[in-house]
């Protein structure tokens, strides 16, 4: 999932249609230098599964309401309403121990009872949770220096009530609401976990994943799109030690710090609002932009399909990525190059849809196979709708 980008929009009229055969190949390049520079041109942002933030954003600016938005790029599901908690991977917070500055009604919680303890030292700055040995905790705080505070067996985190949690990471401070845990995952590792309300978590992730002064229907639309993933990511928990992660191999998600007045609207407006398929929350994929068709995910509520509201922003329509034949050499480790071209699309959209197979031909006749998807990732495309226009 990524972050949107500043746009323009038009709007194309309603036309859904069903997915075409696969297309055939392109007119491969061949005899070419081997000091030539492959050129790609495409359209769309991101895998283009489930919902365009772009069309989503068009969509808005047209009139349409985020509920229509959705019934589109999410068909065959219903709406219901969830609540509970969730527990985030803070990722940025990779060394080993967990601090946070000192707050007003700091406690610390051991994790599965009720154990609490007022965090109070006089002239502490910072608390800090360390692993000690065996399954031991160390709790100290800082007044100049560290100072061991108090030892417990098992997992604790941190909660201040209603106010938030100032965490310092290796990167600089963020601010998240409700509790923050030290914990081990699946590996062993120590991790740093938000474990909050799923409202407080949605608050967080609208701005991270849409610009904040984007149409309130667009953001409304994020933010169902948004809760139905970590709903669905609740119920198949990427850990033990948490449900999601805070990056865009799930969505990105910023914490307090990333709250907007805006995006909060949007999240209070829709307050609890989750789609479903079978009465279970849908895994709501997103995308920046698919390029004017969307990709076909595996489940009925993400069919391949023309996408109605997407434009021609120069965003996002008409990218170009140059990359050197001697890169392509120094990557795969070939010899020498001696063709190049799409072998295989989907044939849905735009340009005989999206890459499913490159072809190279490298020396001695050796023929290599790669998927458009790895081809997309080695080079940095920014989605697998392209086509290569020229190597020279």
């Amino acid at each position: 999932m990524s972050r949107g980008m500043k746009l323009t929009a038009l709007t194309a009229a309603l036309t859904i249609a069903l997915p075409m055969a696969p297309a055939a190949a392109d007119d491969p390049y061949q005899d070419f230098p081997q000091d030539a520079v492959v050129t790609i041109v495409g359209d769309g942002s991101g895998h283009g599964r489930g919902m365009s933030q772009y069309g989503a954003y068009s969509a808005a600016r047209d009139g349409v309401a985020h509920r229509a938005i959705l019934k589109t790029y999410y068909p065959k599901t219903r709406w219901t309403h969830l609540g509970g908690s969730i527990e985030v991977l803070v990722s940025n917070d990779d060394d080993r121990d967990l601090v946070v500055q000192d707050v007003a009604g700091l406690k610390v919680r051991k994790v599965g009872s009720r154990r609490t303890w007022r965090a109070d030292a006089g002239r502490a700055k910072r608390w800090r949770i360390k692993p000690g040995s065996g399954a031991t905790n160390v709790v100290s705080y800082y007044a100049g220096r560290w100072r061991t505070w108090k030892k417990v067996r098992g997992d604790l985190e941190f909660t201040a009530g209603s106010r938030s949690l100032r965490l310092s990471t290796p990167d600089g401070a963020v601010s998240y609401r409700s509790a923050l845990r030290s914990s081990r995952d699946d590996h062993g590792d120590r991790v740093t976990v938000n474990v909050l309300p799923l409202e407080q978590y949605v608050r967080g992730v609208v701005p991270s994943e849409m610009q904040a002064g984007w149409p309130q229907q667009a953001l409304r639309a994020q933010a169902v799109a948004s809760r139905s993933y970590a709903a669905w990511r609740r119920i198949h928990a990427l850990d033990v030690a948490y449900d999601i992660c805070d990056t865009a191999l799930c969505q990105v998600y910023g914490g307090a710090s990333a709250e907007t007045a805006a995006t909060n609207k949007a999240v209070k407006g829709t307050a609890k609002q989750v789609l479903t398929h079978r009465r279970k929350p849908i895994f709501a994929e997103f995308s920046a932009a698919d390029g004017g068709w969307t990709v076909d995910g595996g489940k009925p509520y993400l069919p391949a399909q023309a996408d109605p509201y997407e434009g021609t922003s120069s965003d996002y329509y008409g990218w170009k990525v140059e990359v050197p034949v001697s890169d392509m050499l120094e990557e795969y480790d070939y010899d020498e190059l001696q063709l190049i071209g799409i072998e295989e699309r989907d044939g849905n959209g735009r340009r005989g849809g999206r890459v499913e197979q490159v072809r190279v031909t490298a020396g001695s006749g050796f023929t290599d196979t790669i998927t458009g998807d790895a081809f997309r990732v080695d080079w940095g495309l920014p989605s697998t709708l392209f086509t290569i226009t020229k190597v020279d």
